[in-house]
């Protein structure tokens, strides 16, 4: 099978991790070319010897790739995915993949009615980590799922605010952060069914949100909580827990904890705890931790979309899967607006 030539639009932080990835050599893909119209752009690719375009529609109809990874801002991610799927060109989006969920929905009806599949950048789903725990849940033995507690709570520095957006609706923890972890969830627990929520600015004061506190009710009866806070000294958090980013310092604890009527599931440790035949809390459970293959996401992620654009393989997170967990994400903060819970079916039709 040829290499898929692969395109990636935006060069900034997300982008330049996509360039890397493209550019080791693997058998099932590589570069195609970049598209950013900053100078620093140019310069870095003529160091390492990649084209580079300045505007989308000279890369794509020069280049003509067979995919591309859209790693622009937010606000662009709609424009420029339409732009590829008029040419046939499958993406992967950046997450989250539109502003609002009225984008996100135009965004995938379009790539279904021209038959454009489309990816959305929930790099974690390609994780064997979390594949690891679908698979254990999945396999029975933690019982009738019954609850599920994530936590995303660390400290951003002060400079992390020079950028002004960050300060804004939508640059805070529950879309930036948290959004990740509802993915994750709706991996593991299935799809949630109604959020209520709160959210508070009140130690940074900005116009956005620094700590929010969810409880979620899933379409198969389970109960979760959420608590995400950018603005607290704490070790829980998945970038400091899975050992997945080497910027970040490890701490050897979790954020996630599923609870089942037979036993219960630690992540990103996998820490199985359980009963035998007596289930009884005086006495002591069972544990092991799951093994596990270690495996770079998003190089598994690239494998899996150079699959897709064989022909041979599904997305891992499609874009109605990204799409919903937008809904749901956003659904957060529409809670704690409302003061009254918020059924996640109805944000996909608002």
């Amino acid at each position: 099978m040829a290499r898929a030539r692969i395109a990636v639009i935006g060069a900034g932080l997300i982008g330049r991790k996509h360039i890397d990835v493209l550019r080791t050599g693997r058998a099932e893909y590589e570069l195609a070319a970049v598209c950013d119209p900053a100078p620093g752009a140019a310069a870095e690719a003529q160091q390492l010897g990649y084209a580079i375009y300045r505007t989308l529609d000279e890369m794509l109809d020069r280049a003509k790739p067979d995919g591309a990874i859209v790693a622009v801002p937010n606000q662009m991610h709609i424009a420029t995915g339409l732009a590829c799927i008029e040419r046939g060109v499958p993406i992967i989006v950046e997450k989250p993949i539109a502003d609002s969920v009225a984008e996100a929905m135009r965004l995938v009806e379009a790539g279904e009615k021209a038959g454009v599949p489309i990816m959305v950048g929930h790099h974690r789903r390609h994780n064997p980590i979390m594949r690891k725990a679908a698979e254990i849940i999945r396999s029975g033995e933690l019982g009738t799922l019954v609850a599920v507690n994530a936590v995303w709570m660390s400290r951003k520095p002060e400079d992390y605010f020079n950028i002004t957006w960050r300060k804004e609706a939508g640059g805070g923890p529950v879309l930036i952060n948290a959004i990740h972890d509802i993915d994750c969830l709706r991996m593991l627990c299935g799809d949630v069914e109604t959020v209520q929520a709160v959210t508070d600015s009140a130690v940074r004061k900005f116009p956005v949100e620094d700590t929010a506190a969810a409880v979620l009710r899933f379409a198969n009866g389970m109960l979760g909580t959420l608590i995400v806070s950018d603005t607290v000294a704490t070790p829980w958090s998945w970038e400091t827990t899975s050992r997945e980013n080497p910027f970040y310092p490890v701490e050897p604890q979790n954020c996630y904890v599923i609870a089942g009527t037979r036993g219960s599931l630690a992540v990103p440790s996998l820490e199985l705890r359980w009963y035998d035949a007596k289930q009884d809390w005086g006495l002591p459970l069972h544990q092991r931790r799951v093994p596990y293959e270690p495996a770079d996401p998003y190089y598994e992620q690239m494998r899996n979309f150079a699959a897709v654009i064989a022909g041979t393989e599904e997305p891992a997170v499609s874009g109605r899967t990204g799409a919903m967990t937008l809904a749901t994400t956003l659904a957060i903060s529409e809670a704690s607006r409302r003061q009254t819970p918020v059924r996640v079916a109805d944000m996909l039709t608002s």
